[in-house]
Formats: structure tokens, sequence, C-alpha cells
């Protein structure tokens, strides 16, 4: 009797966010493509720590895990809201922007319906066989094998050096409403960041305040709590060519553009811009206040617990003074970082890494030295830009990786759409009059 052998998919995913969750929807009907997703956690969801109960995408719906590669997809936000009974409420509310909690909801409805996802399975260990295929165990002590990787873990939550040594209740806003109670019964709430997940939590505690006795400190780096710019051709930028003209550039003048372009990414929405300053008014008209503070071009420098507070260092970057705070409440805003887990450790030499320790993905998103066996999904900021994360272009990265796993155009993908040139255009490139 012959040993039975695990069965060689074609590709493991490993982690299951919307961009992973949006590549097994996008695999799910390719006949010749044998795909499995393990995810750690034994459910799927989306930023739970910020799902407050207003809260909408930034995105429309048309950036769900599907529609931009395949808008006929059983898999799209359309069905979702057709099959939950309703598309029609959806139509009515004449928004393109949904719910924060019904895309979470969206989520499940996908994952719990696709055969190749695998809950609870915590991958521990990674190799490279002697065959070029991939061995991936898991916390349950299972092995899977695939003769391809995608790399869907995703982003991590970041915190100050300083903040992370002091120890102390620091919450990062990825954890906010678990931390929300607590925060509620501080006698001053500090929020230290300005993008969006930092100006929600601050909404959402400056509504609170007149129920609670606490004052509300807002700090920002940043020069002003400046609005994401929406503009029509700076949308362009989330664009297949303006990725590839990214790639295409020097390391230093992308790490250059990338601080450059935080209004295109890190901002707040212009929405909760004017929200938040209604709400001041209306606070100022009620007599109640608002008890806040909001302080721009501070730079937190360094930060101590002593069992009840923070004393917290700031430096004023504008007038070049140090000042400080105290205060028993503190929210970090301080964004988010892709990192190789370690459970690759065994496999970094079969990757491409730059000098950070980053992956340094190719076209096809593939980050492998053999080419083609490992791709990964929002780990590429650095050398794809600041459309990374996001959802609009996660059914176009899908759709390359589908096509490059299959060695064919399962989805046809757009080489362009924006008006505007980036780079000097073909029919403009010539020599210099002086030097022709």
């Amino acid at each position: 009797m012959s040993a039975w052998t695990e069965p060689v998919h074609d590709v493991v995913g490993i982690g299951l966010g919307p961009f992973n969750l949006g590549l097994a929807a996008l695999a799910d009907p390719v006949p010749d493509l044998d795909a499995v997703f393990l995810e750690a956690r034994d459910e799927v969801s989306w930023h739970p720590g910020m799902m407050l109960p207003e809260s909408t995408l930034q995105v429309p719906f048309l950036a769900d895990l599907v529609t931009m590669a395949d808008p006929t997809s059983r898999w799209s936000f359309l069905s979702f809201l057709k099959e939950s009974d309703r598309l029609y409420p959806f139509y009515v509310r004449e928004s393109f922007y949904p719910l924060r909690s019904e895309y979470d909801d969206y989520l499940r409805w996908v994952a719990h319906r696709l055969p190749s996802v695998h809950l609870g399975r915590r991958v521990t260990h990674v190799r490279r066989e002697d065959d070029g295929t991939y061995r991936v165990t898991t916390a349950r002590g299972e092995t899977w094998r695939g003769r391809r990787l995608v790399l869907g873990t995703g982003t991590s939550p970041t915190l100050p050096t300083c903040v992370r040594d002091a120890g102390g209740p620091a919450v990062h806003t990825a954890g906010y409403l678990p931390a929300r109670e607590r925060l509620t019964s501080c006698r001053t709430v500090t929020i230290v960041g300005s993008g969006q997940s930092a100006a929600e939590v601050y909404q959402d505690l400056l509504a609170a305040s007149p129920e609670h006795d606490y004052d509300l400190v807002w700090l920002t780096r940043s020069p002003r709590f400046f609005p994401m710019e929406y503009t029509k051709l700076t949308l362009e930028l989330t664009s297949p060519e303006y990725s590839a003209y990214f790639r295409s550039l020097p390391g230093s003048t992308r790490a250059r553009l990338l601080r450059e372009q935080r209004s295109l990414y890190k901002g707040i929405s212009g929405d909760l811009v004017d929200a938040i300053s209604d709400l001041h008014y209306r606070l100022r008209v009620q007599g109640q206040g608002p008890r806040t503070t909001l302080v721009t071009s501070t730079s937190l420098v360094d930060a101590r617990w002593d069992g009840t507070s923070y004393d917290l260092r700031l430096h004023h970057d504008e007038t070049d003074e140090d000042f400080g705070l105290r205060t028993d409440g503190l929210v970090l805003g301080t964004g988010y970082a892709a990192r190789v887990p370690a459970f690759l450790d065994d496999l970094r030499p079969h990757l491409r890494l730059d000098q950070a320790g980053r992956y340094l993905a190719d076209d096809t998103y593939a980050v492998d030295v053999h080419g083609g066996e490992v791709y990964v999904q929002n780990g590429e900021e650095h050398t794809h830009g600041f459309v990374a994360p996001d959802l609009g272009m996660g059914a176009h990265r899908s759709a390359c990786i589908v096509n490059a796993l299959t060695g064919r155009e399962v989805y046809p993908v757009e080489k362009r759409v924006a008006t505007q040139t980036f780079g000097i255009p073909d029919h403009l490139r010539r020599a210099h009059p002086e030097t022709a």
C-alpha cells in the first residue's frame, strides 16, 4: 500500500484581509487554478477596533473585492446586497460609500461561502522544499503544500518607540473601541496623529465629552489638520500606469514622493473635517465647551508612564520650542507598517528584500528570487506607491496575480486609464536641440 501524500495546490494564500480574500474570490471560478487560503483568526473582521456606527468607507462600493476586475462576479458588493435584501435600500440611500459595518459584513459573507477559505489556521512555519514546492505548517499541526504562495498578512499598527518603551495603557487607534470606556473615564485624553482614524477617534470622544469630565487634546506633526485630496486628476494617480511609473523610479525618489504625497492617502476626509468643526460650534453654542486643545507642528519626543499618567515631552517644530503635557489617556493614530512575518524566517534566502528588509515586488507582485513563486499583497508601498493599501486597486492587483499564476489573461488588465502621462510622453522623448 502506498503512503498517503499531501495534495500540492497551485497556490497557498496566507492571510485573509480584503486583498487575499479578493484574490480568493477571483480565483474561485478559474477551473485550472487550485487555490487554498489560510487565516489565523476564527472569523474574518475588518478593523474591528474602529467599527464606529456611522463610519463609512472612503472609497465607493465599486472598490469591493472583485468588481474592478470582473463586474459580473457573483462575489460583488451588489450581489451581497441583493442576497441580503438590501439592494433597494442602498439604492434609495443614494450614496456610493458603504457603511464600514456593512463592508465588514460583506467580507464575512464572501469568506463563509468560498470553499477555498480555511479559518482558524495560524501559520507557524513556511519552507521551500527541494522539489520547489512550499510547505506551510499551521498551529494545528496541519501541513499545506503549494507550488506558489501569496502573502496577504497585511500591515500592523505602529507605535512610537518611546511610548512602547514607557508601557502603560496607551492604545493604537486599531484598538480604540475596546479601550473607549476606560478613556472616557480619564481626566485628559490625548490623541496623536492627524489621519482619518485619529480624526474619527477625536470626533467620537468630542461628541461624548459633555457626558464625561475630560479635556481632549489633539496633536499632529503636520502643519495643519489637512484633508485628503479627492480632485479627479489627482485620483488618476490611483491607476495601473502611475503604479508602473512609480516602480520605475529610483528608491530615493520613491521615498521622497511618498513623503510629499501624504495628503493623497494620510489625511482626513473633507466631510469629517467639516463635521468636527461643526461639532465644535454646536458644543460652544450649547455651553458645553468644547474643552479641547488642537496643536499642529508638534512632534512627540519622549513619553514616561508613572503608573497614573503619561508625561509627554513635545517639540513644536515651527517655533523650535520644547514643551510638555501630562495625560492619563493616550491614543496613537500613528499608522501601520508591513513586516516580513517571523514564520518566513527560513524562507528569507528565497525572497528579494531591500536593505530595510522590505519586499521588493516586481510588476506582477512577485517577491521571490526564483521568479513567480511568492507574491505579496499590501506589502509593496515602497515599490508600487501609495496605492498599495488602497481598496480601489485591490482587484487590479489580484487580477494581475491570477494572470501570473495561470500564465494567461484570465482577467483583462487595463494598461492605461488616466488622461495624463506620467514621465515623459514617448512622442516628446527626443534629443535636446543643442545636443541633437
